[in-house]
């Protein structure tokens, strides 16, 4: 825990939020008059709800408070995840925590605007996305065993996944849009049969890395990492394969047309090589070898979140239709396996 950091007895009721807030400001914040207070409740979260706290007109100084969203416990290892963020602010990568109370923390404003679905193929900013990756990628953590989280976390939500609904409406739409779960048990091991043995290298991964957690600083011209929820190490291919997916964004509905094709990809992977690999010149081998492998993992992100939001689907309270997203996702794993079955990978 950092030296500022502190833990504060509060547990913020999700239907009286703002007056939770106050009482995690009151203690961090002592000096800041409650009734001179601004608030600003982000709503782009689908895990959790966020709301942000700034005194007068210092926005700048604004306190992010996340409250975790219900039962996403079930989904999130919540030390790892503050482990996580001291990790990264340590190196320079992200805010630091201001207090942790007990559904949520209370952490550091970053300037910067999240990414758009035009946003993130800028030229001024993708290339800055590519080499922070492979920074974070390069991050040492001697207190987690290097090994890819991603079949562990898999068989816990296949396991908790709901089979069928108390809702008979819920039921009826649950049948319709999703396949049954023995197709999906099924898809799942040939997932891990067939990518446990590409070799992708295990690294300090993001795992979640949407437009909503990029924060592009125009004037800094850089730009930051948020929400380390997922952060574990994992495949390298991916975590990138996982970004690339998030190019279709999500508001009104995610839309897949938009994944980067072979030519932008290369150029990306190139940036990020030349940083991973901390040199200026890479090889077309070099990047040919890394595309495939993102090419080949680039199914599997579409399953994982798949799974995630049919959990998501059964807890939360969060007003946003999981089972229409898991549909999608699912739609998506399918499609993209076709795509790619052809593909074939160097191992040598």
């Amino acid at each position: 825990m950092d030296a500022c950091e502190q833990h504060l007895d509060i547990t913020i009721d999700e239907n009286e939020i703002f007056d939770g807030v106050k009482g995690v400001i009151k203690k961090i914040r002592p000096s800041w008059p409650l009734q001179q207070l601004h608030f600003k409740t982000f709503t782009n979260g689908i895990s959790n709800k966020l709301v942000g706290v700034w005194h007068l007109d210092r926005y700048t100084d604004m306190v992010l408070t996340r409250i975790y969203g219900n039962n996403t416990d079930l989904l999130v290892d919540r030390k790892k995840e503050l482990e996580n963020i001291r990790i990264l602010h340590k190196a320079g990568y992200t805010h630091c925590i201001y207090a942790t109370f007990n559904n949520g923390f209370a952490y550091q404003f970053l300037e910067g605007d999240t990414l758009t679905v035009e946003a993130v193929r800028d030229p001024q900013v993708y290339p800055l996305i590519a080499r922070r990756l492979a920074e974070m990628h390069k991050v040492e953590n001697e207190n987690i065993p290097k090994e890819a989280f991603i079949w562990e976390k898999m068989e816990k939500y296949m396991e908790i996944m709901p089979r069928k609904f108390s809702d008979s409406l819920k039921q009826t739409k649950f049948e319709i849009l999703i396949q049954p779960y023995a197709v999906l048990e099924k898809e799942y091991q040939i997932l891990k049969e067939e990518l446990s043995t590409l070799d992708s290298p295990v690294v300090y991964a993001h795992n979640d890395l949407l437009l909503t957690n990029i924060l592009y600083n125009r004037r800094k011209k850089s730009v930051a990492f948020i929400d380390y929820e997922y952060t574990a190490f994992n495949y390298q291919a991916f975590d990138i394969a996982n970004h690339f997916a998030e190019y279709a964004g999500l508001e009104p509905v995610p839309n897949y047309s938009l994944y980067p094709d072979k030519e932008f990809q290369k150029v990306w992977l190139r940036e990020y090589l030349r940083t991973y690999n901390a040199t200026s010149e890479v090889s077309e081998e070099e990047v040919d070898k890394l595309y495939q492998e993102v090419a080949k993992f680039s199914p599997f992100p579409h399953f994982f979140w798949g799974c995630w939001s049919l959990i998501q689907s059964m807890h939360s309270t969060i007003d946003f239709d999981f089972l229409e997203y898991a549909a999608a996702r699912f739609n998506e794993y399918f499609r993209r396996k076709e795509d790619i079955s052809e593909l074939k990978i160097d191992n040598e």
